[in-house]
């Protein structure tokens, strides 16, 4: 798909990142142990190729022209600095073999490539301060001693009764093997990992700078022939550019729920997949089919795993999306070819013929609200509040007990709201994860319309995925509206909440669950937590917790989906809760309380661990 993004714009900002990102390496550094390793790598490689050719023009080798660019003080500066530069690729070096053969993350794999590297980055210092410790040895220059790697070589070199004007004659042959690695290295980058170190900064200068939770809109959607991508020459030139940023360090796939629970999909996998794909069209750009995708990445459990949790997003060092290039597939999937996994397709089928993934008609759509004083809103109506109730809250049995406790908190607290009862219409979010991209603009734009008939100051919603899509999607189709999850909203209003001193009945040890699309997608995290703290409830944390919280399995279409028992990403997450001994599980998102209460029916668990919303824990509480 043609990117039509500006990614140029503010260039200031974007050379910003570039200084933060690729030559701080902020990313990078998260992880202590290889960003040292790396930061060593990165910097004494820049400090040795800019040393190295300061000492090629000073010698007039391989340029016509000498320049002394440093003497005394200055000089003495520039030979410590290339010492420590050597030193620390050294240092970086070692702590990479250990990494790669002593101390392996399992997520880590090992290829020629990654040892070539290793074994020519050793080789440029070593060499460098054997040429040093010549020069020593055969000039014998007055500030050696700031030199002292090379002055130590130097030293061996003594005792080897090697005669200075041996030295002398060996020395710019050395040198000039030492600019010959140096050479090789350079030439070695395009075809091997070393790519990133060109690649990723111009990637992380060219990087989308929409919302996180935003995908990437196919403009004028009707008059497009080719919808996604089913050849690799349809992917935009910055995601192809962001095939050869990849570091391949395995931090996406770390942290990926579907790989981390037995599944085939991996982000990393994806990429180098897809770089392979490019590289042999570039290679035989005449075999037209080598432009098709390798069928591995068309095969249902590896496209339809994704469940777009947004974790490797958070973790690449390049800002690469690889949940983007799986929904650019997934529509050229569904909108071309119509190969797709049964229960999606039924589940598109149910969208298109009643408007929501559930298949329920709209006249159910206020079932919930049975015996309840709730105000249907009309075209022309003023509110401060509109409630927007969701699919799931209003079709889901479950959910809808959860919808009925929030509207018996906002008549409590006196809210001034009201919601559009069969008028609502699905957000969309399902659709467009899936691939349906055209069902997801029709149904922004006829969400548009329905809330610009009504006067209101904000959205409340209690779906996460529906917060996402209204806050950060629809702006782009002319829908600009302030939306708030319900925690957030109550967040607002807790120095004047009032809970019972006794707060909720005994719910034994709690532990939340942060929802994928609202925290990591909208950075909902303190409040849920200050609303149980203020109930007098202390939730135990899981071993992934707030930013690094683990999928419920649900997102990205995925609820949808039928998967082995022994590869469900929601009974991993269950075995987090399992392992603190919890005994309620707290979330903020239909779609985890699905998945929970279907992950403790699986294990049997149903009677003994309870799956509350947050919202029904609250509606206990308040007085």
């Amino acid at each position: 798909m043609t990117s039509t993004e500006q990614r140029i714009s503010k260039p200031w900002s974007r050379l910003g990142d570039v200084v933060i990102y690729a030559l701080g390496q902020l990313r990078t550094v998260m992880k202590i142990y290889p960003g040292i390793m790396h930061l060593l790598i990165f910097w004494g490689v820049i400090f040795q190729v800019i040393g190295t050719a300061i000492k090629i023009m000073q010698m007039g080798l391989f340029v016509p022209f000498t320049w002394p660019l440093f003497s005394g003080p200055g000089y003495i500066i520039y030979e410590l600095i290339m010492d420590l530069a050597g030193v620390a690729i050294l240092l970086g070096v070692v702590m990479a073999m250990i990494r790669r053969f002593i101390i392996r993350p399992d997520y880590m794999e090992n290829s020629w490539d990654d040892i070539y590297a290793l074994i020519l980055l050793a080789c440029i210092p070593l060499v460098g301060f054997f040429t040093e410790g010549l020069r020593i040895l055969a000039w014998n220059p007055l500030f050696a001693g700031w030199s002292p790697i090379g002055n130590w070589v130097a030293l061996l070199l003594r005792k080897t009764a090697l005669s200075p004007s041996a030295a002398a004659s060996i020395h710019s042959y050395i040198f000039i093997l030492h600019v010959i690695l140096g050479l090789l290295l350079a030439a070695s980058i395009p075809f091997t990992k070393l790519r990133h170190m060109i690649f990723t900064p111009i990637h992380i200068f060219m990087k989308s700078d929409r919302p996180s939770g935003e995908l990437e809109t196919i403009p004028d959607i009707m008059d497009v022939e080719v919808l996604g991508t089913s050849t690799i020459n349809e992917f935009s030139s910055v995601n192809l550019l962001a095939f050869d940023s990849c570091l391949q360090c395995g931090r996406c796939e770390e942290v990926c729920p579907a790989t981390n629970s037995g599944l085939a999909y991996s982000p990393r996998t994806l990429l180098l997949m897809l770089r392979e794909n490019m590289a042999s069209v570039l290679i035989t750009p005449e075999k037209d089919s080598k432009n098709e995708l390798q069928s591995q990445l068309l095969e249902e459990e590896f496209l339809w795993s994704c469940t777009t949790c947004g974790h490797c997003l958070d973790v690449c060092p390049a800002f690469i999306r690889p949940p983007e290039q799986v929904i650019d597939i997934r529509r050229a999937q569904v909108l071309m070819t119509g190969n797709v996994p049964k229960t999606i397709g039924e589940t598109l089928r149910n969208f298109e013929r009643q408007g929501n993934p559930w298949g329920m008609p709209a006249q159910n759509r206020m079932s919930w609200a049975d015996g309840l004083d709730v105000r249907v809103l009309s075209p022309g109506d003023k509110v401060d509040a509109l409630y927007f109730v969701g699919c799931a809250g209003s079709f889901d049995d479950r959910n809808q007990k959860v919808t009925r406790a929030f509207i018996e908190i906002l008549n409590k607290l006196k809210v001034d709201y009201g919601v559009l009862g069969d008028a609502e219409l699905c957000c969309g979010e399902t659709a467009r994860r899936m691939g349906n991209e055209y069902l997801f603009q029709v149904a922004a734009e006829e969400n548009i319309g329905i809330f610009s008939e009504i006067q209101f100051q904000k959205i409340i919603t209690l779906c996460p995925h529906g917060l996402n899509t209204i806050k950060n999607e629809y702006p782009t189709f002319g829908g600009d509206f302030q939306v708030q999850h319900a925690v957030e909203f109550l967040a607002e209003l807790l120095p004047g909440l009032k809970f019972q001193d006794s707060g909720t009945r005994d719910l034994g040890k709690l532990t939340f669950h942060d929802s994928c699309y609202l925290g990591r997608y909208n950075n909902v995290y303190t409040q849920p937590r200050d609303l149980l703290k203020k109930a007098n409830l202390s939730p135990l944390e899981m071993k992934n917790n707030k930013q690094e919280s683990f999928c419920c399995g649900g997102g990205g279409g995925a609820m949808w989906l039928e998967t082995a028992a022994d590869t469900r990403i929601n009974q991993h997450r269950l075995q987090q809760a399992l392992d603190i001994e919890a005994d309620t599980i707290t979330t903020a998102c239909p779609y985890c309380l699905i998945m929970f209460d279907d992950a403790l029916r699986s294990k049997g668990l149903a009677d003994e661990i309870e799956v509350l919303d947050i919202i029904e824990i609250l509606n206990q509480s308040l007085v």
